[in-house]
């Protein structure tokens, strides 16, 4: 449930803080990214202690796993694949980054800003804006990139990897044992979310209190 939850509204969020960017609504625009700043604090903490198939020690796997995985022909394990572990790190990496270089954004007049804006010169912080508008075309070409392979997978393959993302039910494996798929982990979950919330608040006070 929390890496459905992080995948849904991030999805929302992304095509929110498009809108309001578009439309020069900035204050929503930086609520929005602060959200999305909370979710990706949310990510990282939960892919180190979060449920098993959630863990980033459990998908990010080496070469040789992404070269058997594109030749296997059986299903293979809950959760993601060696290639799908890989686009999860390329996407919380450009997501990242893309919001870093907004908390520190200056727009050409001066008037609008990152919160972290003032920790930097006006030259860095246009730099910045800059990068933000960069690596948000990047951020369409992986999305792009994402919508490809779930076609090609649902296909070619014969693998639906929506409905589990909605359900949460997907085919089971002998590699994991049920109860410990089934598990709440609801306590972690909330001390998680919490934590990385307080973090967004933070930043968006520019650490100023």
């Amino acid at each position: 449930m929390p890496v459905r939850l992080f995948h849904w509204l991030l999805v929302g969020l992304l095509g929110f803080s498009w809108w309001s960017g578009s439309q020069h609504l900035m204050d929503w625009h930086r609520l929005s990214g602060f959200t999305i700043l909370a979710l990706l604090l949310f990510r990282l903490y939960w892919g180190v202690v979060g449920s098993p198939t959630a863990r980033f020690s459990y998908f990010v796997r080496g070469p040789r796993a992404v070269v058997a995985h594109l030749r296997a022909k059986e299903p293979s394990a809950p959760g993601h694949t060696p290639i799908g572990g890989w686009s999860v790190v390329a996407m919380l990496a450009t997501l990242t980054a893309m919001v870093l270089a907004g908390l520190f954004a200056i727009d050409v007049d001066g008037l609008e800003s990152g919160p972290l804006a003032d920790y930097v010169s006006f030259d860095q912080g246009r730099l910045a804006a800059e990068i933000h508008h960069w690596i948000f075309n990047a951020l369409l070409a992986l999305v792009a990139l994402h919508v490809l392979a779930i076609a090609f997978y649902h296909l070619h393959r014969r693998k639906n990897l929506i409905g589990p993302m909605i359900t949460g039910r997907g085919r089971a494996s002998a590699t994991i044992a049920a109860p410990e798929l089934a598990r709440a982990w609801a306590l972690k979950a909330v001390l998680g979310g919490v934590g990385a919330g307080l973090i967004a608040l933070a930043v968006a006070r520019g650490f100023r209190f």
